[in-house]
């Protein structure tokens, strides 16, 4: 796991992907990968047309029709290395040496699945060329790469704008106790302050879990800020990072708690809307 892979196509989100990408590749001094999947598009329906039609003028149309399709190929794949280009240029411009390029063709999931032992963190956009027309739905290619990855995700809102603080929900699982450790061990985080939060009645076990977390993350460093909110999920965890100006959300992807099930299904869509304002990073 040595790269840090933006994932990059032709939306409107693909500047703060790139954005993200880099600043999280400097933060954890790895190799920055922008990444553009060319997948299957729309060919154009072969219909037939012997009824109505010479099978000579047929054959014509058919043979016309191909060769548009292959030259439309081939401006997609020419456009892709323009956005690689692009991404790279604004890599270097940043201060990042040696950003690479790659253009793959097929299926999204499948290449990164393919990549999945070189990727160290992995910035997406909610929403893919496609993004416009989606309103606050995410992209399907989105939603699969969640379920599918088993390395930390970052979910991009649409403009960039450097972290100063992140927020952990926490529940005190053993799949969020070694997000907790994963956190405190990294890079990415260093000198952020933290607010840790936990939705929920408080009770003794709840602060007792709450102490170890703020233990760990304070030893290894950092300033945090611990409380236990009654409520429904998402809207404490968005009403609170918008009270507090929370620069980045942080969370484990699935799991049984309430805290992590609301990622699972709909509740997947819901949270990953919310990321129009900061990004969401989703730990596995």
């Amino acid at each position: 796991m040595t790269n840090v892979v933006a994932c990059i196509d032709g939306s409107s989100t693909s500047p703060a992907v790139c954005a993200y990408a880099v600043w999280a590749s400097k933060r954890l001094n790895a190799p920055l990968k922008f990444l553009h999947v060319l997948e299957k598009t729309d060919t154009p329906v072969q219909t037939d047309l012997s009824g109505n039609i010479g099978l000579g003028s047929r054959e014509a149309l058919l043979k016309e029709l191909t060769e548009l399709d292959e030259q439309r190929g081939k401006l997609l794949i020419e456009h892709g290395r323009h956005m690689l280009e692009a991404a790279k240029a604004q890599a270097l411009a940043k201060g990042i040496e040696h950003p690479i390029c790659q253009q793959r063709r097929g299926d999204l999931v499948d290449t990164l699945r393919e990549l999945e032992a070189e990727i160290r963190l992995l910035v997406m956009g909610k929403q893919g060329e496609d993004g416009d027309s989606l309103g606050d739905h995410i992209s399907n290619n989105l939603e699969r790469v969640v379920r599918t990855m088993h390395r930390p995700i970052l979910v991009s809102p649409h403009d960039f704008v450097e972290p100063k603080s992140f927020m952990i929900a926490f529940d005190g699982s053993p799949t969020t106790r070694k997000g907790i450790e994963m956190v405190a061990g990294s890079p990415l985080f260093a000198g952020l302050p933290c607010h840790l939060i936990m939705v929920g009645n408080s009770s003794a076990e709840m602060q007792e879990r709450l102490r170890w977390a703020s233990t760990m993350l304070e030893s290894a460093g950092f300033e945090v800020v611990t409380q236990i909110i009654a409520g429904e999920v998402k809207h404490v965890l968005c009403d609170y990072r918008d009270a507090h100006d929370i620069g980045m959300v942080v969370m484990g992807a699935y799991g049984h708690s309430k805290i992590r099930q609301f990622l699972v299904g709909s509740t997947t869509t819901k949270m990953i809307r919310h990321t129009s304002k900061v990004p969401l990073l989703l730990l596995r």
